[in-house]
């Protein structure tokens, strides 16, 4: 399994309680790439951005921003760090996944590449429907991904509970 977001500011919470449930479930949640730097070009110019995990899920972040594994990183909508990612577990890196869960580029990255993938969609943002309605992504869940962190527990709980994860 890989998980990635794009809004480490509000949905880390969420993919980090599914990576810790699964991987004490005995699934291996991939760290691949981990401290490589990614170019995406943003409204501002090109951007150097640096791959990190923390609970096992993949974020970016601008270089020297944050300690390595703190918990916040950049906002992005680019498919250019599951790429990476995917790219450095195909040379070696680690195993490829069979599942990408995410949100924003994580998914739609993961998807036009061929892997399933399964993720989160703000409402206002329509490019995991489409491509969920194209075959790309298989499961897209609509929400709201601008509230407070805390306000997702009720949708971490449900999903665990539904997939017999609680601890």
């Amino acid at each position: 399994m890989l998980f990635g977001t794009g809004h480490p500011h509000r949905l880390l919470g969420f993919y980090a309680a599914l990576a810790d449930a699964l991987s004490a479930a005995g699934c291996t949640v991939l760290t691949s790439a981990q401290g490589s730097s990614v170019d995406i070009t943003t409204r501002f110019g090109l951007r150097t951005y640096n791959l990190d995990y923390v609970q096992g899920v993949a974020l970016v972040r601008e270089p020297g921003a944050r300690p390595t594994g703190s918990e916040t990183g950049a906002h992005t909508h680019s498919p250019l760090p599951v790429r990476a990612v995917l790219a450095a577990a195909a040379e070696g890196d680690g195993p490829l996944p069979e599942l990408v869960v995410g949100d924003h580029g994580w998914v739609c990255g993961a998807g036009q590449l061929g892997f399933e993938a399964i993720g989160l969609a703000d409402t206002d943002d329509p490019a995991l429907f489409v491509g969920e309605a194209e075959g790309q992504v298989s499961v897209v869940v609509p929400l709201d991904d601008a509230v407070r962190s805390d306000y997702y527990r009720p949708l971490t709980r449900y999903v665990l509970n539904r997939a017999c994860l609680s601890q």
